[in-house]
């Protein structure tokens, strides 16, 4: 049988500031995408790129305004793939997702598995 490569962008979610900035020591050029409300916005030298979700949005088409569309966290993915392909970023092999509380990680979680866009660019590491 032959191994499975996955070619999607690996995407870490982590806790705290000093694990991300443990990941971005370890090397490799890294986006960092980042939860409001994780803490105070760490140093980010090292990282290639960087944008923020905020996990409090409104889910796709609630009921209590209508809102439709994507996860907050598959479009702030999708500016960081957008920026990597057009070049307006430089390139990025994995994602370091500071998300600092559950509601930021089911965020995350919730745009990782249940968009379809997402899904097939990134996918859930570590």
């Amino acid at each position: 049988m032959a191994p499975f490569l996955d070619s999607r962008t690996p995407v870490f979610a982590l806790p705290d500031a000093a694990s991300l900035r443990r990941a971005l020591d370890a090397g490799g050029p890294a986006a960092v995408l980042l939860a409001r409300g994780a803490g105070e916005e760490p140093a980010l030298s090292g990282a290639v790129a960087r944008d923020r979700f905020d996990p409090g949005a409104h889910a796709p088409g609630c009921d209590c305004c209508g809102i439709g569309g994507r996860p907050p966290a598959a479009e702030a993915l999708d500016r960081l793939f957008q920026a990597r392909v057009r070049g307006r970023a430089p390139w990025f092999d994995r994602v370091l997702a500071l998300t600092g509380d559950a509601a930021a990680r089911d965020g995350l979680r919730a745009a990782l598995d249940g968009d379809a866009p997402t899904r097939a660019r990134f996918r859930a590491a570590g």
